[in-house]
């Protein structure tokens, strides 16, 4: 609480900060990941030569064909130059405004250009430079330079991990992995629905405890005081997602905490990319690697990126989840099996009797089900359940919310759910019966609305509280008022302008 006197003795004021309410999952690709960081430790990760490799691969078309045609060029080239590079097919100009530069330089570019330039611009890839003439120009972070040339020409220190290895013995087909990287991942997630935490499936190891601090520090999942671990909101978006943006998501957290945990965020991200550069099948040496890159590649290997016999085995096999982990166009193909099959297709039924009906056997989408349904039977391919109120009470008091149980019913719907008359009609597969009756469930527990602002009260006379109460009504600022207590509420953005006012009013002599 703060006090707030102007003037003659005015009316006490107390700010009250509103709850957070539960954000969304953001999930961000490589380069919203690298917009996060510093220049400083932006210009640390292009000291290696596979991150600027990987920044290079995943910039927008143009933004490469910049890169590539002044790759070689030993001085800044011109704005205009650059801006000639693009089809006057496609001639649509916007201004582009350079950020974070001592000269703002507007400049006429093509929509795509534009884009790319302010993509290199704010990536730290190229800066904004004067030449001779007054005429502005650009060129690329020399850091960048040099070691981009470097991955693309060779040269430059061995990378840590080398495949110069005699012929394994005992050698592990693709077959083999793609298996065993989806065992390993999805003990992370049969963990988040809680049927992994305390026992261990008979094809994996469990979740180790450094995959929950991060489950943790992803607000993935919560400590309940009387639930123990609990899935969150963002947890439950998780488990919406392809394999591939789970496994990404999970090591930028990971990358978050690294530094907790001794190691350097550029050796491991270096390293990480070297994996994803790496060809599936083929087995690779760890000699070369520090003890802290060592240490790494355990983590690695409990979260299914790596395949590794023993933990002191110089052997190592990278599994097709850490191949191509920040490409959206990945060639090499993701791990599909029967379960994904079945995913895909959709195996949901939902009756107007709040009866669901799972065609599947996979424990893990049984387990997704068991957050919000109360499971009554399973059979070898189905299991039986029904939406009740508590159940789908259990679910948002655990962050869950009604949109995201509709929506989750509605992607993975029975294929025969989506050619019935209502749902046609109404463009959902579901009945409109149970997606009503859940959103009211939910709007039973959201009977309040919460406002941000600030209290004032302890009026010295009724006169200063109509005069005040009438001014921040007149402004549309006024949340609640009690003439009784001479008691009001404004809102915080409203807290200044209100009490600009008392200090004239008061000044005043009223």
């Amino acid at each position: 609480m703060s006090d707030a006197k102007a003037g003659r003795s005015g009316p006490t004021t107390s700010t009250y900060a509103l709850i957070p309410k539960p954000a969304n999952l953001q999930c961000m690709d490589l380069q919203e990941y690298l917009r996060t960081r510093t220049p400083e430790t932006l210009e640390k990760l292009y000291n290696y030569p596979t991150i600027c490799l990987a920044v290079y691969r995943e910039l927008p078309e143009i933004a490469r064909q910049f890169v590539i045609r002044i790759l070689f060029v030993e001085q800044p080239v011109p704005q205009a130059v650059v801006a000639s590079w693009g089809s006057q097919h496609y001639a649509k100009y916007v201004v582009l405004s350079i950020p974070k530069q001592s000269i703002k330089t507007n400049i006429f570019l093509f929509r795509e250009q534009a884009a790319s330039a302010s993509c290199l611009t704010e990536l730290n890839v190229w800066r904004v430079t004067a030449i001779p003439g007054g005429l502005s120009a650009w060129e690329l972070c020399s850091t960048f330079k040099k070691n981009l040339k470097i991955a693309l020409l060779g040269g430059g220190k061995p990378w840590s991990m080398s495949h110069t290895l005699e012929k394994d013995s005992k050698p592990r087909d693709i077959a083999f992995l793609d298996t065993y990287a989806m065992a390993r991942w999805r003990c992370v997630l049969h963990y988040m629905v809680g049927t992994g935490s305390s026992n261990k499936t008979q094809d994996s190891e469990g979740i180790s405890p450094d995959a929950v601090r991060i489950l943790l520090h992803a607000n993935l999942m919560k400590r309940d005081e009387r639930d123990g671990i609990t899935i969150t909101r963002q947890g439950f978006q998780f488990l919406l997602l392809d394999t591939q943006s789970q496994v990404w998501h999970f090591m930028l957290q990971y990358l978050d905490t690294c530094e907790e945990r001794g190691l350097s965020l550029p050796d491991c991200l270096s390293m990480l990319f070297q994996l994803s550069f790496s060809t599936l099948g083929r087995d690779y040496s760890s000699e070369g690697m520090s003890a802290k890159m060592l240490t790494f590649l355990q983590h690695l290997r409990e979260f299914g990126l790596v395949f590794q016999r023993k933990r002191k085995e110089g052997r190592f096999y990278p599994t097709r989840l850490a191949l191509n982990i920040t490409n959206k166009h990945a060639t090499v193909p993701a791990i599909i099996n029967e379960e994904d099959k079945v995913q895909e297709s959709g195996y949901i039924v939902v009756e107007t009797n709040y009866r669901v009906y799972a065609y599947t056997d996979s424990p893990l989408q049984v387990a997704v089900l068991g957050l919000f349904t109360e499971l009554l039977y399973r059979f070898p391919n189905l299991v039986v359940g029904v939406l009740t109120r508590d159940s789908v009470r259990q679910a948002l008091r655990g962050g869950i919310t009604a949109e995201q149980i509709v929506s989750y019913l509605e992607q993975y719907a029975h294929p025969n759910m989506k050619l019935t008359e209502s749902a046609i009609k109404s463009k959902s597969p579901l009945p409109p019966t149970v997606v009503d009756q859940i959103k009211l469930w939910e709007l039973e527990r959201n009977r309040f609305t919460y406002t941000e602002g600030v209290v004032y009260n302890q009026f010295l006379s009724q006169a200063d509280f109509v005069t005040l109460r009438d001014y921040a009504q007149s402004i549309n600022v006024l949340v609640h008022m009690n003439e009784r207590t001479r008691t009001m509420v404004v809102t915080k953005n409203g807290h200044d302008d209100v009490k600009r006012f008392w200090k004239r009013y008061s000044k005043g002599g009223g």
